[in-house]
């Protein structure tokens, strides 16, 4: 079965609305036209983004951006109950009934002003989680095209295969970067790359531009001679590192800075001697590679 063909960089939007930015709808609509501009037309969402307001602002600028729907595709999650004032929860867990998630797609549909997503994600593994029940949902929500394809978020590769032994997965969304690379070396993707499952990255630059640490003092070192060898700028480099990777890892970027969004997919092209890819996760490590 052919999976949905995503952009080889998606645009996380966690950050385009009140949790971040406060975006405009006018400054969303420009943001998606931005990005389709620059070869991203893939856009990463959960319906707890901005306390469950992000999906709906989203949609409105989408509607008026007059972009037609086969352009783009749309990912979203499921499964979190956020503590929020838009919601009736009296502490954080998750929820993977049936009916709750089919309920909470044609949510997120409405939001996004669209008949499909193009992926559905389970935000986080639940202790509680029945994978027939959810197998169930996940069916019906492919037979009445409310989706295209399934996959999750956070999940180990025993979580996946609990999942996958009832439907198909094809889309795992997990934590990788220069400076959280442990899905590389645990079997995630090991696993992902066995059972034909893409890997997706989030926070793909990891600390190295928030965090002032001996790790990232080491990389910034290494990168400041990198970007005078291959003349691009460090995030363009640290995204090349993910992207290289035979596992096909998608980096979800969260970025609306113009001149990024711009740069962002040169990475997709750009591909490091080998020497500099090692060099990269050597000093991340500290060490020199087992």
């Amino acid at each position: 079965m052919t999976k949905t063909k995503l952009s080889p960089i998606v645009a996380g939007t966690m950050n385009w609305g009140i949790w971040d930015k406060k975006l405009s709808m006018t400054e969303m609509a420009h943001m998606i036209h931005l990005c389709l501009e620059n070869g991203i037309s893939t856009f990463d969402h959960a319906d707890i983004y901005g306390s469950y307001t992000t999906e709906s602002e989203f949609g409105k600028a989408f509607a008026s951006s007059k972009i037609p729907r086969e352009k783009i595709q749309l990912v979203s999650k499921c499964g979190i109950q956020h503590i929020s004032p838009n919601r009736d929860n009296k502490i954080k867990h998750y929820n993977y009934d049936r009916n709750y998630i089919i309920w909470s797609v044609e949510n997120s549909l409405a939001n996004l002003n669209t008949d499909y997503l193009d992926v559905l994600l389970l935000h986080r593994p639940s202790p509680l989680m029945q994978a027939d029940e959810i197998a169930e949902a996940v069916e019906k929500l492919k037979s009445e095209g409310k989706i295209l394809d399934f996959g999750l978020s956070n999940f180990t590769a025993s979580q996946t295969e609990l999942i996958r032994q009832k439907t198909t997965v094809s889309y795992n969304q997990v934590q990788f970067s220069a400076t959280h690379f442990e899905p590389m070396l645990d079997g995630s993707f090991d696993y992902m790359q066995i059972h034909n499952i893409t890997p997706m990255s989030w926070n793909p630059l990891g600390s190295i531009f928030r965090e002032d640490t001996d790790q990232t003092r080491r990389l910034k070192k290494l990168l400041a001679r990198l970007v005078d060898k291959y003349h691009y700028g460090s995030d363009t480099l640290l995204l090349a590192w993910i992207i290289q990777h035979p596992a096909g890892v998608i980096p979800v970027a969260g970025t609306v800075n113009v001149a990024r969004i711009q740069a962002l997919m040169t990475a997709a092209a750009l591909k490091l001697e080998p020497e500099d890819w090692f060099a990269i996760w050597a000093e991340s490590m500290g060490n020199d590679v087992p």
